[in-house]
């Protein structure tokens, strides 16, 4: 008996130790061999987990960025009165004494809608010009239901930005977010009233950046996104996922009204440039210096003996102005500004209005065959109906 243990013994030991041996140098001759119900268990438990995991995100989605933006989303409502002639019969006493010193029929008034956000506690709304436009009156709907009358502090008409100012305290303000952070292909959610319906959220990505020649605005610097906009979006905020405001929505590209998924925000980089100096100043200050300049294509470029087609030409000097108190000339190319190459007529745009009223700038030309160097000093943008 004592020898069949001592065989048994020795039988498992040997067994045990070819297991191991091949467990470590050849553990795939196992493979074929069913897991044990402690690590099915296991698996299972893993597997629920990281479902359930799965199903909570796409079950909350971009909630959490939809709670911070929404409260500081306002619906604006405008109204303006009929612009209607007075007949000169109303003003006749025979008339009037027939037909009584009350007969006028009141004035009618068009109405608009469109999209607003807080980006103040005590009240300051950012909106688009066009909004606010030749509004008699305008008010300001809150996500929590108030209605606010609303003055205008002053606008833009060249960016189509403008900021009102509701009578408030403690309002929920959007939180600015960074140009920097923002790439192509990056989710966004558009916040507005589209159509009136009432405050909606859409989702899309960031199509492109830097969209300029579009003919929308004097000056264009555009986030492109196929989140849905729709008439009254106009003004409203286009927000990262973290609910961060990167854009205000602007304008759409549709041929029957709708969205087509080509919507246009205004930077919020730009957008906070502006806010701020019409808060200051109830105006933009830009810089100017009079002239007039058209893009050089290839015919052009052919037809002025020029070496390619960068840069703008200048096509008209305004007389007196500080372009041509600095000796310069239609048919002049503009290269560069200082240190900054002019690639064309809205760079050209860009770079002059940065410029601050008053400060000298070195221009880079080119007249004839010859490369010559101007300076100029900087006159201020004439306003064109920006402040109310």
């Amino acid at each position: 008996m004592r020898k069949l243990w001592l065989i048994f013994a020795q039988t498992t030991t040997v067994a045990l130790a070819l297991l191991f041996v091949i467990m470590t140098l050849k553990p795939e001759w196992l493979a074929h061999a069913p897991p044990s119900p402690t690590v099915i268990a296991l698996q299972e438990n893993a597997r629920d987990a990281a479902s359930s995991a799965n199903g909570a995100s796409a079950a909350h989605g971009f909630r959490e960025a939809a709670r911070r933006a929404l409260p500081a989303v306002v619906h604006i409502f405008t109204s303006q009165k009929a612009r209607t002639q007075r007949h000169p019969l109303l003003d006749d006493p025979v008339f009037r004494r027939f037909f009584g010193e009350d007969f006028e029929s009141a004035p009618r008034q068009a109405s608009g809608l469109g999209s607003g956000v807080i980006v103040s506690p005590d009240g300051y709304i950012l909106t688009n010009f066009h909004v606010i436009d030749a509004a008699d009156q305008i008010e300001a709907a809150l996500a929590d239901g108030r209605k606010l009358k609303a003055k205008v502090v002053g606008s833009d008409p060249e960016s189509d930005l403008a900021v009102i100012q509701v009578e408030a305290d403690d309002l929920p303000a959007i939180t600015f977010g960074h140009m920097s952070d923002v790439r192509v292909g990056d989710m966004v959610l558009a916040i507005g009233n589209p159509f009136g319906v009432g405050q909606t959220v859409t989702m899309g990505i960031v199509s492109a950046l830097g969209r300029t020649h579009l003919g929308i605005n004097t000056f264009e610097n555009f986030i492109q996104t196929d989140a849905a906009i729709n008439p009254g979006n106009s003004g409203g905020a286009l927000v990262d996922a973290q609910g961060t405001l990167v854009g205000i929505n602007t304008a759409i590209y549709s041929r029957t009204g709708g969205s087509l998924g080509i919507g246009f925000a205004i930077p919020v980089s730009s957008a906070r440039l502006i806010m701020e100096q019409i808060i200051q100043n109830g105006e933009v200050v830009r810089g100017w210096i009079g002239v007039e300049a058209q893009e050089i294509t290839p015919e052009l470029a052919e037809s002025f003996g020029l070496p390619d087609a960068s840069g703008a030409l200048i096509a008209n000097v305004v007389r007196g102005s500080p372009a041509d108190r600095a000796r310069i000339q239609s048919g002049d190319v503009l290269l560069a500004v200082g240190e900054r190459d002019i690639r064309d007529p809205q760079e050209m745009l860009d770079v002059i209005a940065a410029l601050r009223p008053g400060e000298e700038a070195a221009f880079r030309l080119r007249r004839a065959r010859n490369i010559i160097e101007v300076t100029v000093k900087v006159g201020r943008r004439p306003v064109l109906g920006g402040k109310k």
